[in-house]
């Protein structure tokens, strides 16, 4: 009931969480397959793959004022742009090619996620409510189902550019539910305390943490089954399809349980799950038991970087909501960028058992951080 509640009322900015999933969830499933094409080792793929970080940090500081621009239909305009962009690294004949399109990718990627979280950061505030876990499980089903059809496309030999076409014309096509007026945010009294440096500091680090787990396993986990466990090709988009499913789960029973407990027992308890699901992943012998591995860590790690978005749009002035998640954004997002270079690295000298356990050690840096932030 929560979450159907929760959907209903952010059922626009949960369209665009749909979209940005279906996204991420074919390009990961289809990683083994392009960095195959474009025959570049781990290290060098991981470099290629940053170049997305470009795009993203600079849309990303560029949103406050492309949302004051554009207005209601800004998130119409930033997917509609993220549906082209995906056609690029389909057709990318080289690593060159495909760093440059990954710029682009990255500039409509992060554009829509500021646009999506601030709506729904207001949409909290005007119900007084929590919203965000609920919009991230959409994500998240997004996500996995898109990992698993493209699993199935693989396997059928449908090859990129005509996967990412599909999903590319699907994006356009749910754009057109996206229209949204902004509520106005004027300045209130809060703006006389001063602007909120550490608590967008602190919910980035936060936030950048959780999605550097997550995008570790996103971008390497079907690597993991089909190099390090000799899985197949369906078999290793069942990772991040495993993700997504239980990410999707965990955000679902996070939006109730967020009415129940505080902020920092739900974070410190799901970072300790997370923590354990990376170690299982990392020694698993079979791809079963690296499914229950990516399971569990979903499921931790699911509800970590929505609250941390949450809690920044809590602890700012509303006329400064849409910028300060844009800040917290640009230094958590940047963990899908990061984390899959680091652990590019870490694969090459050392292997994906290792960086998987790496990922393990680095989600519970979370939890210095969300105690700092509950002193404050």
């Amino acid at each position: 009931m929560y979450v159907l509640q929760a959907l209903s009322l952010s059922r626009r900015p949960a369209v665009a969480f749909v979209i940005v999933g279906l996204f991420w969830g074919c390009f990961a499933a289809y990683v083994p397959e392009v960095k195959a094409r474009l025959g570049v080792n781990d290290a060098t793929f991981g470099l290629l793959l940053l170049c997305n970080a470009l795009g993203l940090v600079s849309s990303m500081f560029l949103a406050p004022r492309f949302d004051l621009i554009l207005g209601a239909r800004g998130m119409q305009i930033s997917s509609v742009l993220f549906a082209a962009s995906f056609l690029l690294p389909g057709f990318a004949p080289n690593a060159l090619t495909f760093g440059i399109s990954m710029v682009i990718v990255g500039a409509a990627s992060g554009m829509t996620d500021v646009l999506m979280n601030a709506r729904v950061s207001e949409l909290e505030e005007l119900h007084k409510r929590p919203l965000m876990n609920a919009n991230h499980a959409i994500f998240s089903v997004g996500y996995a189902v898109s990992a698993v059809a493209s699993g199935f496309a693989r396997e059928a030999q449908i090859a990129p550019a005509m996967a990412f076409s599909y999903v590319a014309l699907t994006i356009f096509l749910l754009s057109a539910f996206l229209y949204m007026p902004v509520r106005d945010s004027t300045k209130d009294v809060a703006s006389v305390l001063g602007y909120p440096f550490w608590p967008i500091v602190l919910c980035g680090l936060i936030v950048l943490v959780a999605f550097m787990t997550e995008a570790t396993v996103e971008t390497w986990s079907a690597l993991h089954i089909e190099r390090t466990l000799g899985g197949h090709a369906a078999e290793g988009a069942m990772g991040p399809a495993m993700l997504g499913i239980t990410m999707a789960v965990g955000r679902f029973s996070g939006q109730a349980v967020s009415q129940m407990f505080s902020d920092t027992k739900v974070i410190i308890l799901a970072t300790l799950v997370a923590a354990t699901g990376a170690v299982f992943a990392a020694l698993a012998p079979t791809p079963f038991w690296a499914y229950v591995g990516f399971g569990i860590l979903g499921i931790g790690v699911s509800v970590i970087g929505p609250l941390g978005l949450a809690l920044v749009g809590k602890s700012v002035p509303n006329h400064l909501r849409t910028e300060a998640i844009s800040r917290v954004a640009v230094i958590g997002f940047s963990g899908f960028f990061l984390a899959p270079t680091l652990m590019g690295m870490v694969s090459e000298f050392h292997g994906l058992r290792v960086a998987f356990l790496c990922a393990s050690a680095l989600s519970l840096m979370v939890i210095p951080l969300i105690l700092l932030l509950r002193r404050l």
